[in-house]
């Protein structure tokens, strides 16, 4: 898949849509590859039939298909409301030589992307999502609706975040992440996406801010976007390079060979030390690397959404 996400003049991309569908339908065509296989292109109106529940909605028909049970969902079983929330701060528009296709996206037009997939599933499932987007302030924010109308002014917040050029500042994602729970407050499914860069001594505030979240019985899903192999596996050249904070400005001078054992280890940790905390507070933690693509995200929303049914 190549299509490019182009910039039109009101500065955004003007096929997200498009390319969310595209993502979804390649999704729902290797579904026969996971454990998600019988959902087909009619997943939105099944659920997995669970052992002590009425025979009566039982779909025979898909079971003689694909010998697994479903039932068939009813409008009054699907309503489920979604909130995406989206971090827009400098760090997230790495790397900046990033291009406008899907297998070269920075962190914010992957996490664009995303969202907008997700949206797309959705929107099929007639379900309401809301959004909202933060940088070094609290951008944008929409309740969750399932209107035509919304949908598509969601896409075009989206595409506008995807290619806005924030300016250096760091981003005090705990601080808006708490103004975002104390406006939902209906039981919603709700997706972060950020590359979770904060100083050391914001970390206990950022997993107090998602805790805060997890109120009313809201279900949370972190979404840990990154690139996996400068921000990970440190894969540079041995040359010598400058290495710019690009939220504070700040720089060092070095080889990276100097320190790209010790570095690989440093981040390893942090990325356990996440994956356990979360673990701690109940949040779902999944790492999305912008070089793998949709799947796991949209598989994540599958399980996730099971436990709304």
């Amino acid at each position: 898949m190549d299509l490019q996400l182009e910039l039109n003049k009101a500065g955004g991309f003007k096929n997200l849509g498009l390319l969310a569908r595209q993502v979804v339908e390649g999704f729902i065509a290797g579904m026969h590859k996971s454990p998600f296989h019988g959902f087909s292109a009619e997943f939105a109106e099944h659920k997995i039939y669970n052992q002590g529940e009425s025979t009566k909605h039982i779909d025979w028909k898909l079971y003689a298909k694909t010998d697994r049970l479903y039932t068939k969902r009813y409008d009054e079983e699907t309503n489920l409301r979604c909130h995406l929330i989206v971090d827009n701060s400098s760090s997230m528009h790495y790397p900046e030589s990033a291009g406008t296709t899907i297998n070269n996206l920075n962190k914010v037009a992957f996490s664009a992307l995303a969202c907008a997939s997700l949206m797309n599933i959705l929107k099929k499932q007639r379900d309401a999502v809301g959004l909202s987007i933060y940088s070094d302030n609290y951008d944008f924010y929409a309740p969750e609706k399932g209107s035509e109308r919304h949908h598509q002014m969601l896409l075009g917040k989206l595409s506008e975040a995807a290619v806005s050029k924030p300016e250096s500042k760091t981003t005090e994602t705990y601080r808006y992440l708490h103004q975002i729970a104390e406006k939902i407050h209906r039981r919603s499914l709700i997706f972060v996406f950020t590359d979770m860069f904060q100083t050391s001594e914001d970390d206990e505030k950022l997993f107090e801010a998602l805790r805060h979240l997890k109120h009313n019985k809201h279900e949370v899903v972190l979404f840990h976007v990154f690139d996996s192999s400068k921000e990970l596996s440190f894969d540079f050249d041995s040359r010598p390079k400058r290495f710019i904070d690009i939220e504070t400005g700040e720089y060092i001078n070095l080889y990276p060979d100097n320190i790209k054992e010790n570095y690989e280890k440093a981040v390893k940790d942090y990325f356990n030390t996440l994956r356990i905390k979360c673990g701690q507070y109940r949040i779902k933690y999944v790492e999305a690397d912008i070089n793998k693509g949709f799947n796991s995200i949209l598989t994540t929303y599958m399980i996730e959404r099971q436990k709304f049914v």
